[in-house]
């Protein structure tokens, strides 16, 4: 099975392409050759953010596609600006026609930023906008034990995802098995830690052996532990070599490139971080 078809489910009756394309950092004027160049490829997942500030071009790549819109999962997120329930259902209505859709296939807060105290009453306003079918699912992102804990002492329904910071050098497995035994899905951003983790001896090392690029051997590790992931990539060349991901890794491997937390984070901390606009 390529990797483009592998899919997750999450939540009741939504299921999530497992490989995705993140446009964190594609500058607004390049977002609509990027992801256009990834839908022909054959992506269907594309992920991006209100902080990202190029929901606009991927909106523009979406209509210039012509695919059809139950084929296509769409993600954004809620910047911490627009955090609170009304300002919340106002930023997802604002994405929406940023990005040209009627609805999005799942929204995510994308900090907890607890300083502001206002990611609760944003929760509530996600759950809203599924209970009335303005939105396939909701999620979180970057939040830790300590607020998904928090959160289901309040929430009618656990989030179908959070989005984290996960890749060998960094793989916070005590949050990833807090959500997996409670069925919230684990997507990973920064999957190849930046660029970082590709030169790790050990990942270069199974890519000799198995023929494959140091990427392509840390992105089939995330796909085999279940994990979504969405690398980021303005090169339409590396999106194809990102989805061919045929060959497996063996126990061995896994467990070798299990043993590469080193607690590395490469972004921010969600206990601080608090900026509004990423870029």
């Amino acid at each position: 099975m390529s990797a483009l078809n592998r899919t997750v489910r999450i939540g009741a009756d939504v299921t999530i392409p497992q490989l995705g394309l993140g446009v964190f950092q594609v500058p607004p004027d390049e977002a609509q050759r990027v992801v256009e160049e990834a839908l022909e490829i054959g992506y269907r997942h594309i992920d991006t953010a209100a902080a990202y500030v190029n929901e606009q071009g991927v909106g523009a790549a979406l209509r210039a596609s012509g695919l059809p819109r139950e084929e296509l999962f769409i993600t954004s997120k809620l910047r911490n600006g627009d955090q609170g329930f009304d300002s919340a259902r106002r930023a997802y209505g604002q994405s929406c026609q940023q990005l040209g859709l009627e609805y999005l296939d799942l929204y995510l807060i994308h900090w907890p930023n607890p300083a502001a105290g206002l990611w609760q009453d944003s929760w509530r306003a996600l759950e809203s906008l599924v209970a009335t079918g303005s939105l396939r699912a909701a999620g979180v992102s970057n939040f830790l034990v300590e607020h998904l804990e928090e959160l289901t002492a309040f929430a009618s329904e656990l989030p179908a995802v959070n989005q984290i910071e996960r890749h060998p050098t960094f793989q916070q497995n005590d949050l990833v098995h807090w959500c997996r035994a409670r069925g919230v899905a684990v997507e990973a951003y920064s999957p190849l830690g930046q660029g970082a983790d590709l030169q790790h001896p050990t990942i270069t090392g199974f890519a000799r052996e198995l023929g494959m690029s140091p990427a392509q051997v840390i992105l089939r590790w995330h796909l085999d532990q279940g994990s979504i992931v969405i690398p980021k990539t303005v090169s339409s060349a590396r999106m194809r070599s990102n989805a061919a991901l045929d060959v497996a890794l063996t126990p061995d491997q896994i467990s070798a490139i299990d043993a590469l937390e080193a607690g590395q984070r490469t972004g921010n901390d969600p206990r601080s971080f608090s900026l509004s606009q990423i870029r």
